[in-house]
């Protein structure tokens, strides 16, 4: 006859402990899942923080561009390096962030923006005391130049007296020490003026170009005031240096301290007489707000005159000139021209007369025009395909 054991003391100990390793298996499981699930939110978290942090600094480049800062720099693999890449070169406006990074010049015209992002709370080590969380963005943009109407070496809106030994030349101009310019383009008209305009010569005065005077019954105030999408307000809020009108006598010169370019300066507007000296690559916007008088030395860039603008002596100015007011130079010495580039007079202050005598020219030159329109130009974003994220 089979024997069973009736004695069983003990197994409820047994069953006790392998319930509790069941159980605590269990809930060992399900704390590693919740675990790593809190680790994986937390760093996307993070990684859409840093994503955030990378897209506001590319955004925050584009915004804040200074033309002075990026626009002369050389075409990469050369000096294009520009925004340091330190990790607190920028800060989210919440301090969730910081942000560092690089512009490269690809060519003439289109750069590269490259800013890598990070997350803030992860770097104080209060999570797991982990390393930084960082995305790398790249954004293509290009350089935005004013869209100027541009068909004359002198378009003016006002009457024109040219006088003296004085000329105005549509024939399109290198800068004597500028280098690289490529090949000159078609000649443009001497003096666009609008119909009703009378101009007339005396002396040894002088017109150039094709055709030497061009009536243009399409001129208007917005020839003068309004280029592309950006108005005359606009450039001007743009401007590098902004001055009351007076007269600057001979103080417009390049300034330089220490070998470099001081660009604090006021009246340092640049060296287009000598374009390989340390202010060679400075353009600035310069915006004078009333009538002003120049009588010699040099600067170069985008001038912006609301009165009228006065010439003595030998001042020479490569690059666009507006005036709202009227033009009137004489003099000019041994000093072959006033102005290389493209120079217009809308004469809408004081309605007199454009007069330009003595030794003075103005000057076409493509060249100056878009270098100055480079050199101060923005940045806007390539129309198509301009964002990468990198890694």
């Amino acid at each position: 006859m089979k024997q069973i054991v009736q004695n069983e003391r003990g197994m409820a100990l047994a069953v006790a402990i392998f319930a509790l390793v069941i159980v605590g298996a269990l809930v060992a499981g399900a704390l590693f899942a919740g675990t790593q699930e809190q680790r994986i939110g937390e760093s996307t978290r993070r990684l859409e923080q840093s994503f955030g942090v990378a897209e506001l600094g590319v955004y925050d480049v584009v915004r804040t561009w200074n033309p002075t800062t990026y626009n002369q720099r050389g075409v990469y693999p050369t000096d294009s390096i520009d925004l340091p890449n330190a990790l607190m070169t920028g800060r989210t406006p919440q301090g969730k962030g910081s942000y560092g990074g690089y512009v490269y010049r690809l060519n003439q015209n289109l750069y590269l923006i490259d800013v890598t992002g990070h997350d803030t709370v992860s770097g104080n080590g209060s999570y797991g005391g982990g390393g930084r969380a960082r995305q790398r963005l790249g954004l293509l943009a290009s350089i935005r130049t004013l869209q100027l109407d541009v068909g004359a070496s002198l378009t003016t809106a006002a009457n024109d007296r040219v006088s003296g030994n004085a000329r105005i030349d549509g024939t399109d101009h290198a800068p004597p020490t500028w280098t690289g310019c490529g090949a000159l383009r078609a000649p443009l008209a001497g003096i666009r003026a609008g119909t009703g305009d009378t101009v007339s010569t005396s002396g040894n005065g002088t017109i150039l170009g094709i055709p030497p005077i061009k009536v243009d019954p399409t001129l208007g105030d917005s020839t003068f005031s309004k280029y592309g999408d950006v108005t005359y307000t606009e450039l001007a809020a743009r401007a590098n240096i902004t001055l009351p009108g007076q007269n600057f006598s001979n103080s417009i010169q390049p300034n330089v301290v220490n070998g470099q370019c001081n660009v604090a300066t006021v009246t340092n507007w640049g060296d287009g007489v000598d374009p390989t000296q340390p202010c060679g690559g400075y353009f600035p916007i310069i915006h004078l707000t009333g009538t002003s008088t120049i009588n010699g030395v040099q600067g170069q860039g985008i001038l912006l005159v609301d009165g009228d603008l006065n010439i003595q002596g030998g001042f020479q100015w490569f690059g666009v000139t507006i005036i709202k007011g009227s033009l009137n130079t004489a003099g000019g010495g041994s000093t072959d021209a006033h102005f290389w580039g493209a120079t217009m007079a809308q004469d809408s202050v004081h309605l007199g007369d454009n007069t330009i005598t003595g030794h003075a020219n103005v000057n076409y030159s493509s060249c100056a025009l878009l270098r100055a329109l480079q050199a101060t130009g923005v940045v806007t974003p390539m129309r198509s395909r301009s964002w990468v994220q990198l890694f």
